[in-house]
């Protein structure tokens, strides 16, 4: 690196936007190699039984770093701020709210996004956890220029990353992040130099990733065992998949695909206790519940789960 390039690095005025855990890697990226001249981000969340307030994973990192924090309820009313700073260039990872049309125009180079999934696929806000529960068997990192709409921006760069049988939301939500800081540093020159790439996205391929929602969590014995065993997955670890049994709810968090069939049985009825936990019938086969945690109870493996109430729970149907 010259000494002309380290005088734009530091001239640079670098704005980021972030929330959540998926964002510090790339955050702590852009610091190590940029300066970064203000963050902003969620304001802080009262959480638990004693009420205890939770700063964004963005926050404790950049006060680490005494980095200027903007916390705004609304953006779209609250934008003023960050035009203030004259930022040269905006990034965005995770951040939560929709930016308004004033702020994507004020940086001299625009608006960037680090979005997990290959856009335009799999645009919103869960495209790790949809992934996985839509049985995907790869996704990436995308940068891109914000827009007005939804993901719909221009792409930059994209890398492709695969996804494994083994992957849950938990393992791939960390390989995108990491993949994500590591893209952004190496796409950040062209786009400073205004070398960069700039692709339209195919609106008419685009699908959608929204946010999980709570009726999004209950398992669905009546599709396949396939299926059911991507939704486990894909919503391992937070915030899980659940299922109703003796009117009390239970998370999921681990299962296999059994090889047995029971077509006399009706689905979601518990059919067999195997080694490794409950079996349960799906629309095509049975799927083994293998990690669960009980209402109130801390998660478990299914076997210690299953002390002392195996021959109870067989015939049971669950919902």
């Amino acid at each position: 690196m010259n000494i002309e390039d380290v005088e734009v690095k530091k001239e640079l005025k670098i704005v980021f936007m972030g929330t959540p855990e998926f964002s510090v890697p790339v955050l702590e990226a852009l610091i190590k190699n940029y300066k970064v001249k203000a963050v902003v981000t969620q304001p802080d969340k009262v959480s638990g039984r004693d009420y205890k307030i939770t700063k964004p994973p963005v926050k404790i990192l950049a006060e680490k770093h005494d980095i200027l924090v903007i916390q705004l309820n609304k953006i779209k009313e609250e934008y003023q701020e960050i035009i203030d700073l004259d930022p040269d260039l905006i990034i965005t990872c995770a951040y939560g709210q929709i930016l308004p049309e004033e702020l994507l125009n004020a940086p001299r180079l625009g608006c960037i996004n680090v979005h997990a999934s290959l856009l335009p696929k799999l645009r919103g806000g869960a495209p790790i956890h949809r992934a996985i529960m839509n049985g995907f068997t790869k996704t990436g990192i995308t940068i891109m220029y914000m827009a007005k709409g939804m993901d719909d921006g221009d792409i930059i760069k994209q890398r492709e990353i695969e996804i494994l049988k083994t992957d849950t939301a938990s393992t791939l939500h960390d390989k995108l992040s990491k993949l994500g800081s590591e893209l952004l540093i190496e796409t950040l020159p062209s786009i400073i130099e205004g070398t960069n790439e700039r692709i339209p996205q195919d609106s008419s391929s685009a699908t959608f990733a929204p946010t999980i929602k709570p009726e999004d969590e209950k398992i669905d014995f009546s599709k396949t065992s396939q299926e059911v065993y991507n939704k486990i997955r894909g919503l391992n670890s937070f915030p899980g998949a659940y299922l109703m049994l003796d009117g009390k709810r239970i998370k999921v968090f681990e299962s296999i695909i059994a090889d047995d069939y029971y077509p006399e049985k009706l689905n979601g009825e518990i059919v067999k206790i195997y080694n490794e936990g409950i079996g349960v019938k799906t629309s095509n086969g049975v799927i083994v519940l293998t990690v669960v945690q009980p209402e109130g109870k801390s998660k478990m493996n299914a076997k210690n789960f299953l002390n002392g109430i195996k021959n109870s729970l067989v015939g049971k149907i669950v919902d």
